[in-house]
């Protein structure tokens, strides 16, 4: 399957345990299935990071691809929790009055002591059979 602008897409870090839970809590969630995922190890998520400026070897944030903008950080993660409705959407507008600069240093933190915090995998995000047509290769 190859990218498509018809639904957002989720490039994740297939092989850290966080950002795979990050993906489990979406898939459980995104219920109309806006959502597509590529993870970073394969060849689709690591063209559409270099394509956005994101070194695929060194990546610190994850991105969404939404109506072919990109978005990373915590503006993409509140971006897509707004999507699963009003509580969430309560909470993305509460977290979204931090200022963008703090959220991100937090964020960035995370995202760089994420194997060390959360721990990784030895092998990418292996999606259910009625999952599998939601990720890119």
């Amino acid at each position: 399957m190859t990218h498509s602008d018809q639904r957002a897409t989720i490039v994740f870090d297939g092989v850290c345990s966080l950002c795979s839970a990050w993906v489990g809590f979406v898939l459980k969630r995104d219920r109309a299935e806006e959502f597509q995922f590529a993870a970073m190890q394969g060849n689709t998520g690591r063209e559409l990071l270099q394509r956005h400026g994101i070194d695929p070897n060194d990546p610190v944030t994850f991105l969404l691809i939404e109506n072919g903008e990109p978005h990373t950080d915590s503006d993409a993660a509140l971006r897509i929790v707004r999507r699963f409705g009003f509580g969430w959407r309560v909470l993305a507008i509460t977290v979204g009055l931090v200022p963008q600069s703090v959220r991100n240093l937090f964020y960035r933190w995370v995202a760089r002591n994420r194997y060390r915090l959360f721990g990784r995998t030895a092998t990418c995000l292996v999606p259910s059979p009625t999952e599998a047509h939601r990720f890119l290769h």
